[in-house]
Order: C-alpha cells, then sequence, then structure tokens
C-alpha cells in the first residue's frame, strides 16, 4: 500500500505519474537520480583511471570499475522500471518550449533523446564487454599483461562513450523538463 502512494504521488498543480524529482525540474525522482549519478560516475571514473594510470593502482582501479558497474547497473534498471512502468516522461515533458506530443520523436527534446540513446546503448554493451574481458585476461590480482593494450584502447572508448552518454543526457535533461 505503501508503494501505492508513492507512484501516486503529484507535485500540486500538475498531475504527474511517478514520484517527483528533487532538482526542482519537472523530472521523475529516478531521472533526478541519473542526471546526478552521472556527474558523480565521470569523476569517480576519472579517478580510477587516474589512479591505474598515474599511480600504477591496478587493483583499486579494478574496484572502483566493478563498483561503478555494479552501481550502474541498480540505478539503470530502477531508472528502465521508473520510465517504462512508472513515469510517463513524455507527460512531464509537456510543458517544455522543445517537445511536441505529436511529433514527440522529430522534436527537438525527441531528437536529443535519440542522440543520447545513440550513446547510451553502445557505451553499455562496450563497457559491459570491456569488464567481461578485463576479467577474463587479467590475472588476480589485476596486474598488466598482454591484454592491457587492448584493453586501454576499448576502455577510453567506453569512457568517451560514457562522458557523452552523460553530456547528452543532460542535454536532454534540460530540453524535456527544465526549458520553459
Amino acid at each position: 500500500m505503501f508503494m501505492v502512494s508513492l507512484l501516486a504521488q503529484t507535485n500540486g498543480v500538475d498531475s504527474f505519474s511517478g514520484i517527483d524529482g528533487f532538482l526542482g525540474a519537472r523530472g521523475s525522482l529516478m531521472l533526478d537520480i541519473v542526471v546526478l549519478a552521472m556527474l558523480v560516475v565521470l569523476v569517480v571514473m576519472a579517478v580510477s583511471i587516474w589512479q591505474v594510470k598515474y599511480r600504477q593502482r591496478y587493483e583499486l582501479h579494478k574496484r572502483i570499475q566493478l563498483t561503478l558497474a555494479f552501481v550502474l547497473l541498480v540505478v539503470i534498471v530502477g531508472f528502465e522500471i521508473d520510465v517504462q512502468y512508472v513515469s510517463q516522461w513524455e507527460h512531464r515533458a509537456t510543458a517544455s518550449p522543445y517537445f511536441d506530443q505529436d511529433n514527440s520523436w522529430s522534436c527537438p527534446a525527441g531528437m536529443g533523446l535519440v542522440i543520447h540513446l545513440m550513446f547510451a546503448v553502445p557505451t553499455l554493451v562496450l563497457w559491459v564487454a570491456v569488464i567481461y574481458q578485463a576479467w577474463q585476461h587479467f590475472p588476480n590480482p589485476a596486474a598488466p599483461n598482454e591484454h592491457s593494450f587492448t584493453h586501454r584502447r576499448r576502455a577510453r572508448l567506453a569512457a568517451f562513450g560514457m562522458t557523452m552518454t552523460a553530456v547528452t543526457g543532460w542535454v536532454f535533461y534540460w530540453l524535456a523538463f527544465v526549458a520553459t
């Protein structure tokens, strides 16, 4: 019963499905969590890369990356449940001048989402592949070996993809849920 009342929460004037966010925009709780989580992911990812590149702390890098992967998995699952089954992002975006309900995929907000997904989906697949390959090919405890060159190349691409996923996600969030 508690969950039903949370899912039915409204924000006063506009009645949105789902739980309202905390950033002061029209985003749902999970949208706001993802906006902040991606900032944290980028900072932690940069620290992890710095640790391995300049301090040769391979085991710390491994633990940080596995922790990031787990946290992102939890956040993405929560986000997808919210977007697919609880909140209706299109309804929340109707007040945006960049969103058109009748042309939801071709309006600026919709195109922003398409561009975001063009980074997010391949990056997810690549990041899982990079972690899986590292798990398979690096010794325990982690140390450089013949897989290091391949890992570095793919990981750079994954880091770029993660950065672009965050940036395009923030642009979409602004277009759909902040702009008035």
